[in-house]
Parts: structure tokens; C-alpha cells; sequence
């Protein structure tokens, strides 16, 4: 099946693959007389101004386990899974104020070298070998494995085909010009992403209110199915076990959300390459803001595929298309892909784009950052100390391009797995804990000693695999085990500190003054709009 795409279809959508090719190899191109060098290649020269910070920070962010994975999840148990969405912009704000003036003050280029500046190059290694890991082995793989099924779905390309060719798509420019190339080219993959997304979640509410417009249809979905619109799940919801009622709110989402934006490489390493500090703390606003209004483009989409399946009135008007790929109970990430085979033609186009953007951008957004962990955490360190700038940079490509042909590999062996969403928190939630436990710690408690932590990382993953293997009543939802994991490692950690250096402060703890967490009143008044408007969307949706 190929979901129908005419000429204008492959114009729209090879013109968008021409542009991000162009614009990648064109900012990727040497200046005269100028070496690429570890700065210009892994920081983009660190000359980001703070809209491309934003944009970019979003372009990574959502991927096709949004698109594919949350719809899915939004078909399956409704607006709850937005939790995801509109808690990250609360978190952005946070990472934005307490944990950005450290990292950019040490003139960090990556996550584990903050981890040695503060504690020691064991520590670094243990960690950047566990990112190589959860990159390469999740988040590269799963990306890969949704992609392909989105294609495979909408344009009836064989699954392995379409893995190869997003990995080549993204491998284009993102190998050869660095941050600088995916950075750039992610502020014309966000157009595409939320206008693409926009006009996907506008078809399908208009076909829900048969014609009659997106607010219509939006009541109309409301209206058949109120179940799906509640933020906080009770207890006797099936979907509690991913979602456990107030506890999302107040619980390991925490941990999930403090992980992933505050020391997730390759989200926190296009803050890191900032012209300055306040401008990285605007690219950091202007994302929250983003986050905000991303659950319209993902997860209402798949509550209005919900309604749109259990109407009989709606299906017979759809005719014999709307049988083909038609997502169920146990097939809910095909929502997304099921719903684009609706939309006329040349907008199918621009919705096929925005996928393909929101997939290619995150690819090259884990590449970069993989290759920049292997390169000066791994390489520098261990194999070449004295590296010259040519020797980094091509270490930074082929590293990456050893970590796409692995996770190419890998991608297919996904399949079968249902809400791939909500698997890929789950299996990171089993190394995020012990890694937040350290940072946090690391960050804000000067008498964390180097082995308190590296105690504390270790023996995070043993306890994570327990608390998973081994029934406990009332832990069964995974945050749970997720928030007990940080809440053991952190004890373990101050346990060991404590014994080791007698209640004193440790040599390499960090000094905290009020000056260093002084933000702008633009920053101030802005983060205080996005708590009000949170407020405003619980309250609505509780």
C-alpha cells in the first residue's frame, strides 16, 4: 500500500529533502585557510544564537517515538501521556536556571567530562561507556525501527530499505559538518515538524466533525471519548502501570524528564554551544514554549485515530482505505502512519516531510553526540592523547558511522513491540536513575566523594534490575521503581561520602553562589508564563 502519494506528493517532499541536504553540506563547508577543529566540529564554533538553540533542542527531541510512539500511546490511554510534554517544559526551565550556568561556565563539550572535572576519569568512562550503550542500543535502534515502520506503512517500502535509507538521509551532512550542520538544519526541520504535525491534527479532527472544522472536531472527540482526557489515571486503569495516577506528577517522571534535558549529551550539547550564557537560557525558553504546544501535534492526532476506528459513520465515509493499516488496541503505533493516508494530495507531502524531519533530525542529533562522547571521552583519553584537529574530526565521522551501521542492525529486531514510547522510558529508566543520582549530587552537594559516586552509578543498575525482576506490591509501575532506583543510589552515595571523608567537603566540590544562578527578567517572566499555563492544562484536563 502507498498510502496514495501523487506527483506532487514526491515534489513536496524531495524539494524538503534537497533543501536540508543543501543547507547541511552548505554550513558544513571548510572557510578558506580554516581547519575544522574539535569546537568548530563537536560546538558548532559555539556560536549558536538562542532561536537556533530552541529549535534545535526540539528537532532533537521529537523523533518518531513521538510521532509514531506518543500517537500511539495517545490512541491507546488518551492526553495523559502529554505528561511527557508539558512536565519537559517545566524541567527546561529548571535546567535552564541551576544547571546550565555550572556546564557552561566549565566549558564543557560533553556530559561525562563534567564527571571527571568533578570527580575522576574512572567515573567519566563508566558513564560515557553506559551512553554509548543506551544511544547506540535504544535510542539510535528504536528511531531507526519507527522510522522504518512509518515508511514501510505510508509508502509500502520494505522495512530494511527504508531503516537504510533515514540512515543514509541523516548520515549526509550530519558526518561531515558536525553540530554546526545539524543545528542549523534542525531550525528548517522544526518548520516542517510542526507544520507538517498541524495539518495531520487538523485532517483528522475535521474528518471527526465531518467537515465542520478543527474546534468542532476537537469537542466532538472530547465528547466520544471523555476517558481518554484525563491527566491523572486512577488506579483501575490498565494503562496505570505506565502512567500511576498522581505519582506522574510528583514521582520518577522527575527522573525521566531531569535525565534527559538536563544530561542527555545530545540534548544539553547545543546549550553547551551558546554564544553565551544568556542565550542559552532564551534557546532553553523558547523550547519549553515549543513543548507546550507539541502534544496538538502528537498525541491528539491518536485520540482522534481512536474515535475515528470506533465510529462506525466516520469508518464507512473513509470506504475500503480506511481498512488498510487501521490501528487496534494491540497495533495502537499505527495511529500516526494510518492517519496520513487521508490527507490530500501535496499536503501528504509536507506531513511526510515533517516525519521524515522529526526522524532525520534526531538521528544526526544522536550521531553527533555519540561520536562526540567516543571521540573526547573514549579516544582522546585512551588511544590518542595528543590528537591532532584533523585526527579528532575524522575519529568524530567514523565513530558515528560505526554507531548507524550497528543501530541499523539492531532496528529491525525491535519489531513487535507495542507504544514504543513508553519502551524506550522504560528500558532507559534502568540507567537514567544512577546517572541523575551522581549529577545531582555531584552538582549540589560539595562532600560527594569520587568513589561515593561511582558506588552510587554502579550498584544503581543491580538495584533497577531487582526492583523490575522481582515482585514487590504497590512497585509496579515502573516510575516507581525508577524513583526508588534514584532514591537508593543517592543513599548510597552519601553513605559512602560520608564515610570516606568524615562529614567534610570534598576537594572538587562546587562552589554555589547567588550570583551564579541569576537569571534575566526576560528569562524570570517568561518561565513564570509557562507555570501559569501549565496550571491552566492540568486544571482543565485533571
Amino acid at each position: 500500500m502507498t498510502a496514495g502519494f501523487e506527483m506532487w506528493d514526491y515534489i513536496v517532499f524531495i524539494a524538503y529533502a534537497i533543501l536540508i541536504l543543501g543547507v547541511g553540506l552548505w554550513v558544513s563547508r571548510d572557510k578558506e585557510g580554516h581547519q575544522k577543529n574539535a569546537e568548530d566540529y563537536f560546538l558548532a564554533s559555539k556560536s549558536l544564537p538562542w532561536w537556533a538553540i530552541g529549535t534545535s533542542l526540539i528537532a532533537a527531541n521529537i523523533s518518531a517515538e513521538q510521532f509514531i510512539g506518543m500517537s500511539g500511546s495517545g490512541f491507546a490511554l488518551g492526553i495523559a501521556i502529554a505528561s511527557y510534554e508539558w512536565m519537559a517544559a517545566l524541567t527546561l526551565i529548571i535546567v535552564g536556571k541551576y544547571f546550565l550556568p555550572i556546564f557552561i561556565e566549565k566549558g564543557l563539550y560533553t556530559i561525562p567530562e563534567f564527571v571527571e572535572k568533578r570527580f575522576s576519569t574512572n567515573l567519566k568512562t563508566i558513564l560515557a561507556v553506559f551512553w554509548l550503550a543506551l544511544y547506540i542500543f535504544v535510542n539510535l535502534a528504536s528511531v531507526l525501527y519507527l522510522g522504518g515502520l512509518a515508511i514501510e506503512t505510508i509508502m509500502g517500502i520494505d522495512m530494511m530499505y527504508a531503516i537504510i535509507g533515514l540512515a543514509l538521509f541523516a548520515a549526509a551532512y550530519s558526518l561531515y559538518g558536525g553540530l554546526s550542520a545539524v543545528a542549523w538544519t534542525d531550525v528548517i526541520q522544526v518548520v516542517f515538524l510542526v507544520l507538517g504535525g498541524l495539518v495531520t491534527t487538523y485532517l483528522a479532527l475535521n474528518t471527526v466533525s465531518g467537515g465542520e472544522g478543527m474546534l468542532a472536531g476537537f469537542s466532538k472527540v472530547v465528547e466520544a471519548a471523555p476517558e481518554k482526557f484525563h491527566m491523572i489515571l486512577e488506579e483501575s486503569n490498565d494503562n496505570y502501570i505506565n502512567l500511576p495516577g498522581i505519582w506522574v506528577l510528583i514521582g520518577g517522571l522527575w527522573v525521566a524528564n531531569l535525565y534527559y534535558w538536563g544530561f542527555n549529551q545530545y540534548i544539553i550539547q547545543r546549550t553547551l554551544a551558546a554564544k553565551s550564557l544568556r542565550e542559552s537560557q532564551k534557546g532553553i525558553l523558547l523550547a519549553a514554549f515549543l513543548k507546550l504546544l507539541i502534544p496538538l501535534i502528537v498525541v491528539v492526532p491518536g485520540i482522534a485515530a481512536y474515535v475515528m476506528v470506533n465510529d462506525p459513520s466516520i469508518m464507512s465515509n473513509l470506504g475500503e482505505v480506511g481498512m488498510l493499516n487501521m490501528p487496534s488496541a494491540e497495533q495502537a503505533d499505527k495511529a500516526y502512519p494510518w492517519l496520513l493516508q487521508f490527507l490530500p494530495v501535496g499536503l501528504k507531502g509536507v506531513a511526510f516531510a515533517a516525519l521524515a524531519a522529526a526522524i532525520v533530525s534526531s538521528l544526526a542529533s544522536m550521531l553527533n553526540s555519540t561520536s562526540t562522547i567516543f571521540t573526547m571521552d573514549i579516544y582522546k583519553q585512551y588511544i590518542n592523547k595528543n590528537a591532532s584537529d584533523k585526527a579528532t574530526v575524522n575519529t568524530g565521522r567514523v565513530s558515528a558511522f560505526v554507531a548507524l551501521v550497528i543501530a541499523c542492525i539492531m532496528a529491525p529486531l525491535l519489531g513487535g513491540i507495542d507504544q514504543a514510547f513508553q519502551f524506550i522510558q522504560e528500558y532507559t529508566g534502568i540507567v537514567s536513575p544512577g546517572i541523575l543520582a551522581v549529577f545531582l549530587l555531584g552538582l549540589f552537594w560539595k562532600k560527594t566523594t569520587n568513589n561515593g559516586a561511582i558506588w552510587g552509578a554502579v550498584l544503581s543498575i543491580p538495584i533497577a534490575l531487582a526492583l523490575k525482576f522481582i515482585p514487590i506490591p504497590g512497585l509496579e509501575p515502573w516510575m516507581h521503581q525508577m524513583g526508588i532506583t534514584t532514591l537508593l543510589s543517592m543513599a548510597v552515595t552519601i553513605i559512602v561520602s560520608n564515610i570516606e571523608n568524615k562529614g567534610a567537603d570534598d576537594p572538587k566540590g562546587i562552589p554555589l553562589t547567588k550570583n551564579l544562578f541569576r537569571t534575566s527578567p526576560l528569562f524570570n517572566v517568561g518561565s513564570f508564563v509557562v507555570c501559569i499555563i501549565l496550571a491552566i492544562l492540568y486544571a482543565l484536563f485533571w
